[in-house]
């Protein structure tokens, strides 16, 4: 980092033990993304926090180049548990942001349409408007509607590449459920 890791702790002081499982998580991004510029850790305890325990607040404010990433995460009694689920989050968001960059990000397919060519027991084939045949299986059709599918049927579908070629991810019949 760039600049020195901030850790803030607001109605309470942290224990040694706490802050340095916050160094340590703080290290462990830039494994996923070495240009970070700065890291500032804010947890919060509520007033009265000595006799109830939680809820403890943790945000970590993380800063790239181009980009500032925020995760705020809360647990009733544990902050370690909280701290934990707030770098998880951070690195999530962080590993999302490393992906976009580098274009490696899928861009959202929409469904194409074509009818039901033929049924076998938990599989069939769909056949597209410009007449390639496409695999899909029983668990593919959406809501568990399957068994309402008949040859002819007009669906739409998500295709994917599949160990044997084009297969649909994703089937739902246009118009709902049908018979």
């Amino acid at each position: 980092m760039q600049r020195p890791l901030q850790i803030t702790s607001r109605d309470f002081a942290l224990t040694p033990a706490i802050e340095a499982d916050i160094r340590e998580r703080a290290e462990k991004l830039e494994s996923y993304f070495d240009r970070i510029t700065g890291c500032h850790v804010i947890i919060e305890a509520p007033v009265g926090h000595h006799r109830k325990g939680g809820p403890f607040s943790v945000r970590i404010d993380l800063k790239l180049p181009r980009a500032e990433l925020t995760a705020t995460r809360q647990d009733a009694e544990d902050l370690a548990i909280a701290i934990r689920d707030a770098f998880d989050a951070i690195r999530r968001r962080l590993e999302d942001h490393v992906r976009e960059m580098r274009g490696a990000v899928k861009a959202h397919q929409g469904f194409a349409t074509a009818r039901v060519a033929k049924l076998n027991d938990g599989y069939g084939f769909l056949e597209t408007p410009d007449g390639r045949e496409i695999y899909f299986h029983r668990n593919s059709v959406l809501d568990g509607h399957f068994e309402d599918l008949t040859a002819g049927t007009e669906v739409r579908f998500v295709e994917e590449a599949g160990e044997k070629g084009p297969q649909a991810s994703t089937v739902a019949i246009v118009g709902g459920k049908r018979k």
